[in-house]
């Protein structure tokens, strides 16, 4: 097998000249498929690419990549280049805390109960005053432990529970007066 005479250095030349034997995986007898020979000309133009190759090498070893017949062939071609492109690493540029995300507290999960509490007062009559009272209050003390958010809630909870309980109050107290004229 004779050398090509356009490398100007040859790393698998062993003592003696002649090419050392590919422990790719395959063969190195093994005929050479198009997918292998476009992958040994897309080593070759990331080669060159990144200025391992000159323009005239190039060319040359993409030619014989085009006629190679088996696996080892294009082996040799690309023996003395890195498998790819070379990563190069990003520059680490540290963000400044402006545009960093601000983490949001969680929200208390009995505020929101009393707040819903709150609401469905209006279209319960009332009913779920006492729990949207009772759950407000908790809310607001977990709040002020825990640091969470929802004190908006609690308190919109509460103040719907408190109205919803003054207005059954006010209702209870008049028709016991008026059970008490009547009698």
């Amino acid at each position: 097998m004779t050398h090509p005479s356009w490398q100007p250095w040859q790393p698998w030349q062993g003592h003696g000249g002649a090419p050392q034997p590919w422990t790719g995986p395959g063969a190195p007898a093994m005929l050479a498929s198009h997918a292998d020979r476009e992958r040994a000309v897309d080593v070759l133009r990331a080669g060159f690419g990144e200025g391992r190759l000159e323009q005239p090498e190039f060319e040359k070893r993409v030619a014989r990549a085009y006629t190679a017949r088996t696996v080892g062939e294009l082996a040799l071609l690309v023996a003395d280049l890195p498998q790819g492109p070379m990563p190069q690493p990003a520059p680490v540029t540290p963000v400044p805390r402006t545009f960093l995300p601000v983490s949001r507290p969680q929200t208390n999960g009995k505020a929101v109960g009393s707040a819903v509490c709150g609401v469905l007062c209006l279209v319960s009559f009332g009913l779920t005053g006492i729990p949207a009272v009772v759950l407000g209050h908790a809310a607001r003390s977990e709040i002020r432990r825990t640091g969470e958010s929802g004190d908006a809630l609690a308190l919109t909870g509460l103040v719907l529970g408190w109205l919803s309980n003054a207005a059954w109050a006010v209702l209870v107290t008049l028709m016991m007066v008026a059970a008490a004229v009547s009698a």
